[in-house]
């Protein structure tokens, strides 16, 4: 068993469930708010919580020479930063950045399993396969008889990746919220309204430097291709509002879930296709799904109220505002009216970085790879891009394992992983 396997398999059997996929204690009152003001809303599942990894890790670090330090993002939950440093003056920083936390499971899927070169198990894929590769890459460097002389390394393991990307969005500093946005027929101009979230980002620490690094390798299954753009993720909620009536004489109402049908009409039909026409050549097109619809209380009551939540996908150049505004306008042209809202707890922005960069062109000539990749889904690189780091996505597995119930890493894709990042950790100056 390889040393990086051994701390995959270690790291499985360590569950980091992120909290806001377990059920909350039960002092919790209506709508998820605590009983009492004076009472922490806080989860009752073992599994929950990344500060067992965190912990764990930061010991697997200071054994190997590493400076080692914790980064409070929420109550109980810290993001765990190792440097190592190097022999001169730092010229450049390199961050190696995975995430802790995992999606659910059962209990059967934090024994972790081997079978036919496979290793099996919650978050073995998701992110902990790079966890493994990036920390053990960093650690052999470490005891290594020559290092980079310039280049300081970080690992930074992040929490919350999962849900809201609150440890990402404290490595940087960043800020969180979302807007509100009524639009149809008989909306004149634009309404706007900020709406305070502050469950999803950690709270402002007046003596905390915001990460700075000069390129950002963020710790994903990309089947170990190293990709410079994802796609945007952007949820937002349409809301009909009609005038209830009794179901014998519906005449006497406005039905709101024959409005909304109207809408998811629109949206899956002229609004899809109109997506299909824009590509990007790494991304493909942008998408929308309607994923959730909701509406009435029982059949003899015309309903008055009816919401959609939808899945909508961005390419880079695209924006929270800009898609509100032509979904509104898709809307006013069919007469139809909904208020729109974001449902993100913070806005999740498409990832471009440029593969001209020198450390992104050296980093592609040490894996092999000619040209860059893309990846649909939504990541931690986006996040410290915006804090003003150039990202790239890169880790061992894949991402059709994520998530999964027989989640699996190939044990050849993990040990190629981290020889690939020590090989470019090796060759920076």
């Amino acid at each position: 068993m390889t040393r990086t396997e051994k701390l995959l398999a270690e790291l499985i059997a360590l569950p980091s469930v992120n909290p806001a996929f377990v059920p909350l204690s039960p002092a919790v009152g209506p709508r998820g708010r605590a009983a009492s003001d004076d009472q922490q809303v806080v989860p009752t599942n073992p599994h929950a919580g990344e500060k067992r990894v965190a912990d764990f890790l930061a010991t697997v670090a200071a054994r190997a020479g590493l400076e080692v330090e914790f980064q409070k993002v929420l109550p109980g939950r810290s993001n765990v930063i190792a440097r190592l440093l190097p022999r001169n003056k730092i010229r450049q920083t390199i961050l190696l950045a995975p995430h802790l936390d995992t999606v659910n499971a059962d209990d059967s899927q934090f024994v972790p399993r081997r079978k036919n070169g496979r290793l099996y198990g919650r978050g073995a894929c998701d992110t902990k396969g790079s966890v493994a590769a990036m920390l053990t890459a960093l650690c052999e460097l470490a005891n290594a008889k020559s290092r980079p002389l310039g280049t300081e390394i970080v690992f930074a393991g992040l929490v919350d990746e999962e849900h809201a990307q609150a440890g990402s969005r404290a490595l940087v500093g960043s800020a969180c919220g979302s807007q509100a946005v009524v639009a149809g027929p008989a909306t004149s101009g634009w309404r706007a309204a900020e709406h305070s979230k502050p469950a999803a980002c950690a709270p402002k620490n007046k003596n905390f430097v915001p990460m700075k690094a000069d390129l950002a390798i963020v710790g994903e299954p990309t089947r170990l291709q190293v990709v410079t753009a994802h796609k945007g993720s952007l949820w937002l909620q349409l809301e009909t509002c009609g005038k209830a009536a009794h179901g014998a004489t519906p005449q006497l109402g406005q039905n709101a879930v024959h409005e909304m049908a109207r809408i998811v009409d629109a949206l899956e039909t002229d609004y899809a296709a109109r997506l299909r026409k824009r590509r990007h050549p790494l991304l493909g097109t942008a998408t929308v799904n309607v994923g959730m619809i909701s509406g009435g209380a029982q059949p003899n009551i015309v309903p008055d109220y009816c919401a959609i939540t939808i899945d909508r996908r961005t390419l880079p150049g695209e924006t929270e505002t800009s898609v509100r505004r032509e979904i509104a306008a898709l809307l006013r042209a069919k007469r139809l009216s909904a208020k729109i809202s974001s449902t993100k707890l913070a806005p999740c922005l498409p990832l471009e970085t440029s593969s001209k960069l020198p450390l992104v062109r050296r980093f592609l000539r040490s894996v092999g790879q000619t040209r860059p990749a893309g990846v649909d889904f939504y990541c931690d690189a986006a996040v410290l891009s915006r804090g003003g780091i150039p990202s790239v996505v890169f880790g061992p597995g894949d991402i059709a394992q994520a998530h999964t119930a027989d989640e699996w890493i190939s044990l050849d894709s993990l040990e190629r992983g981290k020889d690939l990042i020590l090989r470019f950790l090796h060759s920076l100056p």
